[in-house]
């Protein structure tokens, strides 16, 4: 990732990439975009964004952030439906930060024609 990339790891500057569907200027079009726009949520401890994402009924009453983690990147391994033309997807991804790493295969679900995270199965 160079220092204009988005956090993501996609080539895009950040306010061209996941910034945009932070501010709400647009939804993620697919569940790996939301995967990606997650991460650097995460990233850039934007509580409301990932609130937001979160299926209702699994959404939680607060995002905690540990003030230690520093996130070095995210690796997306495989993607099962999630497209436009489907209703749930799936996202294994792995995560990194300074002294570890998370390995996830992530639920989506599109609620009211929107992509959101709906919970995962940690691998490894």
């Amino acid at each position: 990732m160079t220092s204009r990339s988005c956090p993501c790891g996609l080539p895009e500057p950040y306010a061209r990439c996941c910034g945009r569907f932070h501010r709400g200027e647009a939804a993620a079009p697919s569940a790996e975009a939301l995967m990606r726009s997650r991460y650097c949520a995460f990233v850039k401890e934007d509580e409301g964004y990932l609130l937001r994402t979160w299926h209702p009924r699994t959404r939680p009453a607060r995002v905690e952030f540990d003030p230690g983690t520093r996130w070095t990147g995210l690796e997306i391994l495989d993607t099962g439906q999630g497209s436009a033309f489907h209703t749930t997807g799936t996202v294994t991804f792995r995560a990194s930060w300074r002294g570890g790493s998370l390995h996830e295969r992530s639920r989506f679900e599109r609620v009211d024609g929107a992509w959101v995270y709906v919970d995962g199965e940690f691998l490894d």
